[in-house]
């Protein structure tokens, strides 16, 4: 979402950090070149005034010029700001209230409401043990009401039942009574959405609003559509009464301004981000994390998190009882890849990772994509149980039916050959260290990230090594900050 924001910002802020001592001029220049690459990523006029003058007056004090290092300063200022215009504190939903607690859906058509109203009761039901009903209010678009119903079904939970010919409010006012009657915790209304905004759609948004009375009254935008859904966020926070914003298409690629614009412009927080097509793609908002994506710091604990969400624990400290004993073949290898794919994917995590920015650039013109893991998957997939669990009996008649078998040349083969053979050594270095703790397995040396090497010489020359100064911290070889394991096993 950020990718070409966060370039521009890497460039100006690489120049400051390359000077030993900064001038007031060199701070006002660099500031300069962040108001342009704002209003080029499609930020709001007004709230790039109100962030580059801000962030102005105090880069230029004399405790930032007369610092041992002005450029980190200066760095530290700007994600504050960030963050600042971004909310700030994460905001949870409020759900404080006597049940049913109802979540009223608003936005334009084609925003992704319908489908954000059936992500979020996904989530409430699987994350917070909520009963939820979801009932869709929209009467004027074809076939809205049983998109719903079958969003409904396919994540387990229960929506209103259609009744032709009802309006709005009273299909509001039967779903109250129902989630009543059901005892539901919370009752999300996926009101109707329109073209454009009118007071027609307004009105409705109101009436019912009055039968309903919504803890919660998110607003649903699209964050592709740049200033046109700040614009549609102005229209909304003028008549309905919002308590939160949704952001969906966060991981398209687009300039990013309007998510760096809704909260200065409503008024209200960002809580949700849509990430994506598929019913678990949506995580809350959390504007420090953002923050460190857009200036190329890392979201290390989005990492920790999705790992959280996606390894089998059972995988995993079965993986961590063979590496403390230096056992690690193919099999165990394969099991590493694919949870990296479920994790994202190499340009997700390479853009999660501190220092990470030049070598997503790398990656991205290199041609390397998430499809390298999947003809490794292939390549290991092409091999016999037994040649899986003694690699060292790969000679090379067997490496040239492999690689038939998997569509690859020899030398794939080789480099996955080469990768195992890494992680051995990495393994024999774990067992001299006393073994593993937990899950931490997947993120110390020879974890996860002990797929890295080979990965590397995907790249060709040089490979990830020096990109950005140290290649991938933590996936290639060095251990992550502070004790991972711990925390994926509050899973």
């Amino acid at each position: 979402m950020f990718d070409s924001l966060s370039d521009r910002l890497s460039g100006v802020f690489d120049r400051l950090r390359g000077r030993g001592a900064l001038q007031e001029e060199d701070v006002r220049g660099a500031m300069r070149e962040v108001r342009i690459a704002l209003l080029e990523a499609d930020v709001a006029l007004p709230v790039v005034r109100r962030f580059v003058d801000s962030v102005t007056e105090q880069a230029v004090g004399q405790s930032v010029l007369r610092s041992v290092t002005p450029g980190q300063q200066v760095v530290k200022i700007v994600n504050d700001a960030l963050i600042e215009m971004l909310g700030s504190e994460t905001a949870d939903l409020d759900l404080n209230a006597a049940p049913p607690v109802v979540i009223m859906m608003v936005g334009l058509q084609g925003s992704g409401k319908t489908t954000t109203t059936a992500k979020i009761a996904k989530l409430l039901r699987e994350k917070q043990g909520k009963k939820v009903l979801m009932a869709s209010l929209d009467v004027n678009r074809p076939a809205a009401q049983e998109q719903l119903k079958v969003l409904g079904e396919q994540v387990g939970v229960a929506t209103l039942p259609i009744i032709v010919g009802q309006n709005p409010v009273e299909i509001a006012t039967r779903a109250m009574h129902a989630a009543k009657l059901q005892a539901v915790d919370v009752l999300l209304l996926d009101t109707a959405g329109r073209l454009h905004v009118d007071q027609a759609l307004m009105d409705e948004m109101k009436a019912v609003a009055a039968v309903s009375t919504p803890r919660e009254t998110l607003l649903v935008v699209d964050s592709l559509t740049g200033q046109d859904a700040v614009n549609v966020a102005q229209s909304f926070s003028g008549e309905v009464d919002l308590t939160g914003v949704v952001l969906t298409r966060m991981d398209g690629d687009a300039r990013g301004g309007a998510a760096l614009s809704m909260r200065a412009v409503t008024g209200k927080p960002i809580k949700f981000a849509g990430t994506g097509e598929k019913l678990d793609a949506i995580e809350q908002f959390h504007p420090q994390r953002v923050a460190g994506r857009i200036l190329g710091m890392g979201d290390i604990v989005s990492i920790v998190e999705k790992a959280a969400a996606t390894v089998q624990a059972e995988d995993a400290e079965r993986l961590a009882q063979r590496m403390s004993k230096g056992q690690f073949d193919m099999t165990d290898l394969r099991m590493q890849l694919r949870q990296m794919q479920q994790m994202g994917g190499l340009g997700m995590l390479a853009g999660m990772i501190p220092g990470m920015k030049k070598a997503k650039q790398a990656m991205a013109q290199s041609g390397m994509d998430d499809r390298v893991l999947l003809h490794m998957d292939a390549i290991i997939g092409s091999m016999t149980p037994k040649e899986r669990e003694r690699p060292e009996l790969l000679n090379a008649k067997r490496k040239i039916r492999i690689a038939k078998g998997s569509g690859t040349q020899v030398q794939d083969v080789n480099k996955i050959i080469k990768m195992h053979q890494e992680m051995g050594k990495a393994m024999k270095q774990i067992r001299k260290m006393g073994g593993l703790k937990g899950l931490g397995a997947l993120f110390g040396k020879g974890g996860m990230g002990g797929a890295m090497p080979g990965l590397d010489a995907q790249m060709g020359p040089g490979g990830l090594a020096g990109l950005g100064g140290g290649g991938m911290p933590g996936l290639g070889g060095g251990s992550l900050p502070g004790n991972f394991g711990d925390l994926l096993k509050k899973k």
